[in-house]
């Protein structure tokens, strides 16, 4: 799951850029610490050590986020947690990805933001 959705984030037109130009994400060094975020927080698996809301207010401070940042992170997560993953486990990864993008947007510009009609 979590390759598969940050494949489409690297590829995507509004997101892609900000992990590639501006964070220069090295994907072969980011996949493992992603997955084991994920591992972390929806499995209890340990083995994740960081601050993800740090890298986040680093690139913020570079080229500032806005809402549609946000929604499409989320919107794309969405995406690909549906078309490949069903259960308890995928429910809440959904519910995960909405309160870190809630939480993180709010934080990072002072707005809230949530996908409608989801």
């Amino acid at each position: 799951m979590v390759r598969r959705f940050y494949a489409d984030v690297a590829q995507d037109d509004l997101l892609g850029p900000l992990f590639n130009d501006v964070a220069r994400v090295d994907w072969s060094e980011h996949l493992p610490k992603l997955t084991a975020f994920w591992c972390r927080v929806l499995l209890g698996v340990p083995g994740y050590a960081g601050n993800p809301f740090r890298a986040h207010a680093l690139v913020h401070q570079q080229v500032p986020f806005t809402p549609a940042h946000f929604l499409r992170w989320l919107g794309l997560f969405r995406e690909t947690v549906q078309t490949g993953w069903v259960g308890p486990t995928a429910d809440g990864a959904l519910e995960l990805a909405a309160n870190v993008a809630r939480v993180h947007s709010q934080q990072l510009i002072g707005e809230p933001v949530e996908l409608v009609g989801t």
